[in-house]
């Protein structure tokens, strides 16, 4: 277990290093939730329908997903680990006295949570501090907290098993193009990012609520919003377990197989 933590403060450390990325993340985040909360705007105020979310629910929501954006989309690619795959020099983790999906998990947290880690709170700050519509409403109560608490850490540890899934995955491939290309398309709809899961059709969102890609992002930031009650957040909890379980299995078993066929390329 040591070991493992060696290599998340490691990649932790690291990742902090980068604060000129973090700086023009953070203007990437505010411009897009701005653009995002405009455009809600002008639909709220042009249509006389019942929507599903309150706007100012759904302004949070927003500002929750752009300031934790850097840990919650699923599309990325640990660059390190791919090239390994690539060039061969796996074969030097395989020498290593560590089971190699755990220590792969360990360095993409540590890598996820400095990139957040720079980000979130400046976010968070501003938006809580702007007027009228845009403004980001940060109060809870307790009890709602704490289940929120422990679905964002559960959230944090679903997001990369299902980026680990693929990375696996080019052990066989050899290459992260596709998988990564298909992956990213379906994760950005199902995952509630590009739209709210309550504005899909009610096939989608039984569709959605199946598979895990919500409980990433789209379940805990409704649940802290108010969106979600606190008895469906402990059934939803109880999903995201679920969930993690499955994938760190899954992605332990095809690990297992790949390497039992792997051939180092390279020289």
């Amino acid at each position: 277990m040591k070991s493992y933590l060696s290599y998340f403060k490691l990649k932790f450390m690291t990742g902090l290093q980068y604060r000129a990325a973090a700086l023009a993340g953070l203007s990437t985040q505010f411009f897009f939730g701005f653009v995002y909360i405009s455009v809600y705007i002008a639909f709220y105020e042009s249509g006389s329908g019942t929507l599903p979310m309150p706007l100012s629910e759904l302004v949070s929501f927003i500002w929750l997903n752009q300031a934790f954006f850097a840990l919650i989309f699923m599309w990325y690619k640990d660059k390190e680990i791919i090239n390994m795959i690539k060039n061969g020099n796996v074969a030097y983790e395989l020498c290593r006295p560590q089971d190699l999906y755990f220590m792969w998990f360990s360095k993409i947290m540590g890598e996820r949570l400095s990139n957040v880690a720079l980000r979130f709170f400046p976010v968070l700050l501003i938006a809580s501090l702007l007027p009228g519509a845009y403004h980001l409403d940060l109060s809870i109560s307790f009890s709602s907290f704490l289940i929120f608490l422990v679905s964002f850490c559960l959230s944090a540890i679903l997001m990369v098993s299902l980026v680990l899934l693929y990375h696996v995955i080019c052990l066989f491939t050899l290459d992260e193009k596709g998988i990564v290309n298909i992956f990213m398309i379906i994760s950005d709809v199902l995952s509630g990012m590009v739209l709210p899961i309550p504005f899909f059709p009610e096939f989608l969102q039984k569709i959605s609520n199946v598979l895990p890609f919500r409980y990433v992002s789209d379940f805990p930031f409704r649940l802290y919003v108010g969106n979600i009650s606190n008895i469906d957040g402990l059934i939803g909890i109880g999903v995201q377990i679920t969930w993690i379980v499955i994938l760190i299995v899954l992605g332990r078993v095809i690990t297992k197989k790949a390497l039992k066929k792997a051939v180092v390329q390279g020289g």
